[in-house]
């Protein structure tokens, strides 16, 4: 697994703003990181499925559905929910319970839990039917120079942010690519989750190999000719020309670039974007093969994504607060590297036990 690690995959990327000076700590304490999950839509008021909004610390998503089950004495399957929530964080999400011609009455939550709303709707609530998630992040003992941390802000509030995915997606220490890589070596895996989490973190490593050559390149938000470039509020692609540089849209960031989530088939780019493409996955056979064989189809994803909303202040002391939005799918900690180094407590006192 020559060059795959947890280092390759995420801590030695490069930024798009340059090296950052500032350093901190990010989840000192729980509340320090809060997530409210965004629909794009309201439940319509009538149907078949209930919609609970809920408030949740200490419990991850699934959780929270096996309590609801068990407490409504319904079968599991009958909840669902749009993305998945950390259980070391504070967050509002919604769950779909299906309860055709039933009057659920919700109990009482356990500690921890907190019904925000309920409302009826006539679909089921689906993995991804989201448009996003707002953000609220303190940040502790922040030091390096306030200019440059709002230098980097204002520019990141302009021009977005590359568009990697997290740590978090490659499991602790790396663990996911390992595994992902000894499931392309033939060792078979029953659980269909867990065989979803090393597929996916190998996928993620790859558009995060591309996606760095082209940070390096300075060219990540860029149009080139050969690009497939995507939208914002939308997955449709198309292909840039020689006129796409100068097209109004990028500036105003309503189209980016895509790099390639590899898989069997899809739409490939052309010309020196094809090339690159190519060139970087050379690198890793396995990864791209072992994809391939598993029936993965190639997909593409933006390289670039905007930071709606972002705000901060100076907090007491050394923290600062943070808020922004992301469309569903983009990280966090893809803002927070372009600032500075800001390890998360919760995986240093994990890697000290």
């Amino acid at each position: 697994m020559s060059g795959i690690s947890a280092t390759t995959a995420w801590t030695d990327l490069p930024c798009a703003l340059g090296p950052p000076a500032a350093s901190g700590l990010l989840r000192a304490a729980t509340a320090d990181f809060q997530v409210f999950e965004e629909l794009g839509y309201s439940p319509d008021g009538a149907g078949e499925h209930l919609f609970v909004r809920v408030r949740k610390e200490g419990w991850n998503t699934p959780d929270v559905a096996r309590w609801l089950a068990g407490a409504l004495q319904i079968p599991q399957k009958a909840i669902t929910w749009a993305g998945l929530k950390d259980r070391h964080a504070v967050t509002e999400q919604w769950f779909g319970i299906h309860a055709a011609g039933q009057a659920l009455e919700l109990p009482e939550p356990p500690p921890g839990l907190t019904w925000i709303a309920t409302l009826r709707h006539g679909k089921k609530l689906r993995v991804g039917a989201l448009r996003g998630n707002r953000f609220r992040l303190v940040l502790r003992d922040v030091q390096g120079h306030s200019a440059d941390i709002h230098r980097r802000l204002l520019q990141i509030a302009r021009v977005g942010v590359p568009n990697y995915f997290g740590a978090q997606r490659f499991g602790i220490n790396g663990r996911n690519l390992e595994r992902a890589a000894a499931l392309f070596a033939g060792r078979r895996e029953r659980d269909r989750t867990k065989r979803g989490l090393y597929l996916s973190a190998a996928r993620s490593f790859l558009f995060n190999q591309v996606l760095a050559h082209r940070v390096s390149a300075g060219n990540w938000n860029h149009g080139l000719p050969g690009d497939l470039m995507t939208f914002t509020d939308s997955h449709s692609l198309f292909m840039a020309d020689d006129n796409t540089a100068g097209d109004a849209r990028l500036p105003r960031l309503d189209i980016h670039p895509t790099g390639p989530l590899p898989g069997e088939g899809g739409k490939p780019p052309s010309g020196d974007v094809a090339t690159l493409e190519q060139q970087v996955l050379a690198g890793y056979p396995e990864f791209v093969g072992g994809l391939a064989r598993c029936g993965l189809r190639g997909e593409r994803r933006a390289l670039r994504v905007p930071v709606a909303g972002l705000s901060w202040r100076a907090l007491d002391g050394s923290a600062w607060e943070l808020g922004f939005e992301l469309p569903a799918g983009s990280y966090a900690t893809a803002v927070l590297r372009e600032l500075g180094q800001f390890p998360d407590a919760r995986d240093q006192a994990r890697s000290s036990t």
